[in-house]
């Protein structure tokens, strides 16, 4: 075989392009026969949509009917809106992020106890709590950017995530550590809320008496640690004395000299 006929062979197949001269005369003709009205004032009027679409349907590059996303089916769309109605009747503090019941005004038996206009927390960000935490709304939505910003990213893909906050204390009307003499706890005005653990998705649970100083969950609870500061007023952690050992305190108290993390 000629070597000219094996290099035919061999070259990959290609459209030729069209001469220029006829791609001009194709570009003249449809723009005469499609060319805008005028009305007797000179102004060029648009062309009619029919006609555009008999110009594009010149082209050699037109489609016979434009491409479009088919609907989805009926039942996926109500199971959609049904789900979002429910968590717009559960929100509270107006995010849908925060689902739980409003409770209002929370009495304490000692004078600087109580919440003004409490809720009941029942999941934070789409994950549970281990038990409904009663506080204000300016703790809920701290506790909600701390879960998205702070503990979310900390966890990862670990386990395949969180499943479960586990709470150890919210709102009690007591004094700080229990301690008697002590100031009234922030947790006596619904500021604060307890966590000690967390179970993932694969079951298995992080706790911070455990896993603070191991090696594998201790930077995890490092981490949430550090991204607590600043979203809320009052950090505490296994590091910062006996009485927590085993939790994080958060809690929404400001300072002057700005949040406090140990």
């Amino acid at each position: 075989m000629a070597r000219d006929q094996i290099a035919m062979i061999a070259a990959p197949s290609r459209p030729v392009a069209r001469p220029s001269i006829i791609e001009s005369a194709l570009a003249t003709s449809l723009a005469r026969q499609f060319r805008p009205k005028t009305n007797p004032h000179h102004e060029t009027t648009d062309i009619a949509p029919a006609e555009r679409r008999a110009f594009a349907a010149q082209s050699p590059q037109a489609t016979g009917q434009s491409v479009r996303p088919s609907l989805r089916p009926f039942g996926i769309v109500q199971k959609a809106m049904a789900k979002r109605q429910e968590r717009a009747r559960g929100a509270i503090c107006g995010d849908p992020a925060l689902q739980g019941d409003i409770v209002g005004f929370v009495p304490g038996r000692l004078s600087a106890c109580g919440i003004q206009d409490g809720v009941r927390v029942r999941s934070v960000a789409g994950i549970p709590l281990s038990q409904k935490a009663v506080m204000d709304c300016t703790t809920a939505k701290a506790l909600k950017q701390w879960v998205t910003k702070g503990m979310k990213p900390a966890i990862g893909g670990t386990g395949g995530g969180v499943a479960q906050i586990k709470v150890a204390a919210h709102y009690a009307c007591r004094t700080r550590n229990n301690q008697s003499g002590a100031k009234i706890s922030e947790h006596g005005k619904g500021r604060a809320i307890d966590i000690s653990g967390f179970r993932l998705r694969d079951g298995s649970e992080i706790t911070l008496l455990q896993g603070w100083d191991r090696r594998d969950t201790g930077p995890i609870l490092r981490k949430m640690h550090q991204r607590a500061c600043g979203i809320f007023g009052t950090v505490l952690g296994p590091d910062s004395d006996r009485f927590h050992k085993d939790h994080f305190h958060f809690d929404t108290a400001r300072y002057r000299s700005g949040s406090f993390c140990r």
